[in-house]
């Protein structure tokens, strides 16, 4: 049995970790007025007296444009990337924020412009899935996953300029790119080391946040592998011409992570990223609570691959989306594409 404090002094209890709750089982990250009152709470925290108004404004146009109420814009239906991952991410990031201006030097302080910008940028991360409203010849968004991130730095652009944040926008599109894989991280190109390191905390909240989800391992079998089929990664056609497969199907995924892990993840966090995830150990009292959910995850998935053991993977998260639906169209589409492929691979 578990036991938490909410912010009204009762004591919650539960048995498990919610499927739709982060790492601490505390913040409802499938509900953006959950995560945007606990991004507040830290921001209120850091920078006492700095209105908080420009980021909670963000947090509703990202809602009005994931649910499909922007104009213009369709709403989200990739699976895998859906509302609860960039709600997570988010509240991951403001965490990792708290805790690099908690532990580094007055002068070396991220400040309040900085905090929002890139909080906005980190809400807005994946809005290249979104596809438009009109003239659109794409039938999902995973279909845009080589080049989503170029796509959410050209919404930024206008987001910002459109919101009186003009001047903010050349950083946005550019810190961006840690969380993708269009850019080099060399080739970014930023204005300083605040703004680096920015991007350094995005990127680590993006790995950490989706890898230390309690579900995790589910969403790559049942979710990243159709987003990879209609996205062109998981079968491709070479140069020649001829189809590669990179991953067969969502188990043949899943038998690839940790080769994955070793050889990306574990790099970046540690390597290109500085690794700043050890700023959350000053939030969490010495702990890491979202790397520890990382490496449960890589432990129990290790226990899985050992004996092929697939049942064991049973849980059945929640999926957050634009349209309920998207669901089942996402399985139609993703079952025309691999017969498609296999056809002509035949």
């Amino acid at each position: 049995m578990d036991a938490r404090q909410s912010d009204s002094g009762r004591v919650l209890t539960f048995r498990h970790r919610r499927s739709d709750y982060d790492v601490t089982n505390t913040v409802q990250v499938s509900e953006w007025q959950d995560v945007c009152e606990a991004v507040h709470r830290i921001f209120s925290r850091l920078y006492p007296g700095v209105s908080f108004q420009p980021l909670h404004r963000a947090f509703q146009d990202f809602d009005r444009l994931f649910r499909g109420r922007m104009p213009g814009y369709l709403g989200c239906d990739t699976v895998y990337h859906d509302i609860q991952h960039t709600l997570d991410m988010v509240l991951a990031m403001a965490r990792l924020i708290q805790g690099h201006d908690e532990s580094v030097a007055m002068r070396d302080r991220l400040g309040p412009a900085r905090t929002l910008i890139g909080l906005i940028t980190g809400l807005f991360h994946d809005a290249g899935y979104i596809r438009h409203a009109e003239g659109e010849s794409h039938v999902n968004g995973a279909e845009f996953t080589g080049y989503h991130v170029t796509r959410s730095a050209q919404f930024l652009d206008r987001y910002l300029s459109d919101h009186g944040m003009g001047p903010a926008a050349g950083t946005a599109r550019q810190i961006v790119h840690f969380t993708g894989y269009e850019v080099l991280f060399d080739q970014i190109r930023v204005r300083n080391r605040g703004d680096r390191i920015l991007g350094h905390l995005m990127g680590t909240a993006d790995l950490l946040s989706q890898m230390s989800d309690r579900c995790y391992l589910e969403k790559c079998r049942d979710r990243l592998f159709p987003e990879f089929v209609l996205g062109g990664v998981a079968m491709y056609r070479d140069v020649q011409g001829r189809l590669v497969t990179r991953y067969r199907s969502g188990l043949d995924l899943l038998r690839q992570t940790p080769e994955f892990v070793r050889n990306v993840c574990q790099p970046r966090l540690d390597h290109d990223f500085g690794g700043v995830y050890r700023y959350l150990e000053a939030v969490f009292d010495g702990r890491n609570p979202y790397l520890k959910g990382m490496q449960n995850n890589l432990f129990y998935l290790e226990k899985v691959l050992a004996g092929e053991r697939w049942p064991l993977l049973r849980r059945k998260p929640p999926c957050v989306l634009w349209e309920q639906e998207s669901v089942e169209n996402m399985r139609r589409l993703v079952a025309e594409r691999l017969r498609e492929l296999r056809h002509e691979a035949a």
